[in-house]
């Protein structure tokens, strides 16, 4: 079914959509000016991605994608760890670039990979050749004098060479520079009849009808058309990035501040959201994007008393002292363990702990051990 501007309403939303743009202009009005507007825009980055999973129905904990992010994982990383360490991930890269890079045709074409990529994770195509054959194992475990380590007995070489070689393919696949057709897909993973290429074009077309908008519609009404159209199978989070890239190519924000749509978003109950009649759900974004303003200004206040705060603590230490550094660093984290503080700071697991307990920061895990701390 085509997405038809036509059909729009524009004037309930103009009142939303323009405070939510001046909401999102002072805010980055603010992050530009703020000496803790670094540290703001990281810890915004690892929010907006476990908020994104949210969305999608998964659950992701700030703490885990933090210490994954470092690797310092304390557990196994998830499947919905790794799809959040993606959207991060984007987020640093569409940040990274020039404003108008994420929009362009090359720009979607390299985030697409991305997703596909890393999402589902690497198609693994078997190779022709390379493989082995089998070859009988000797019962017995006596061997021979001068036996080398390809004559071990017990040792399935046939498996470990078939898995090296999936391991290769899997690599070649995800670095080539083309994408996979879709003959080479997995039908368990993909919906084969699913036309991205199509969807992705009629989306375009839809930019193209709303690009006369204001730059807060124009991400309301690409934001909306994405979930509607379902683009991308397995990454709808991709839509939500783009769309703050609108904002971002417009001038709404600057610089490395990328909105973060999916923290607004968050606080809208699902079925405004997900509702049936369009007008709905295109004011269910207006108020996200509103509400992922007011977020931000209240993260930056919290942020900037910490800050004050922490650097009382600094008076009239030595200049060797590394509290210092431990401020920069737990401004630049959400959170930090031990391992972290300790290859940062360059000092013993034993002097980070207690370095952290003088500067005075709360215990956020509740764990006894593979503990993180992070500011009041």
């Amino acid at each position: 079914m085509a997405y038809d501007l036509a059909k729009i309403s524009m004037t309930a939303l103009i009142c939303p959509a323009f405070d939510a743009g001046v909401a999102l202009t002072r805010l980055d009005e603010r992050i530009a000016r703020s000496p803790v507007g670094a540290g703001f825009l990281d810890r915004q980055n690892f929010a907006d991605a476990c908020a994104s999973l949210w969305i999608d129905g998964e659950l992701v904990h700030l703490e885990d994608l933090v210490l994954h992010d470092a690797t310092k994982d304390v557990r196994t990383p998830t499947h919905e760890l790794t799809i959040a360490r993606d959207v991060l991930r984007t987020r640093r890269r569409i940040a990274a670039q020039s404003t108008d890079w994420a929009l362009s045709a090359e720009g979607i074409r390299s985030l697409r990979q991305t997703s596909d990529t890393n999402s589902v994770g690497a198609e693994v195509v078997e190779p022709a050749s390379g493989v082995r054959a089998a070859v009988a194992i000797e019962p017995e475990g006596e061997g021979k004098e001068g036996d080398d380590a390809k004559d071990l007995p017990g040792v399935d070489y046939a498996a470990i060479d078939a898995v090296l070689a999936r391991s290769e393919a899997a690599i070649e696949n995800a670095t080539r520079p083309g994408r996979a057709s879709e003959a080479d897909r997995d039908a368990l993973v993909y919906d084969l009849d699913w036309d991205e290429d199509a969807r992705l074009d009629e989306w375009r077309g839809v930019l193209r009808q709303a690009e006369n908008l204001p730059a807060v519609l124009q991400a309301i009404v690409a934001l909306d058309a994405w979930n509607e159209l379902s683009v991308l199978q397995h990454a709808p989070w991709l839509g939500r990035l783009l769309a703050a890239s609108i904002l971002r190519q417009a001038g709404i924000t600057t610089g490395a501040h990328l909105a973060a749509i999916n923290l607004g978003l968050k606080t809208i109950p699902v079925d405004r959201r997900r509702h049936r009649d369009r007008e709905t759900r295109l004011l269910a974004i207006a108020h996200g994007l509103l509400a992922a303003a007011e977020i931000g200004l209240k993260e930056h206040d919290r942020l900037t008393l910490a800050k004050t705060m922490m650097d009382r603590k600094l008076e009239g230490r030595r200049t060797s002292s590394k509290l210092p550094e431990l401020v920069e660093l737990v401004m630049a984290k959400p959170l930090v363990s031990a391992g972290m503080v300790a290859k940062t700071l360059d000092v013993t697991p034993q002097a980070a702990r207690r370095i952290v307990l003088e500067l005075g920061l709360r215990e956020m895990t509740g764990r006894g051990r593979f503990r993180a701390w992070g500011v009041l």
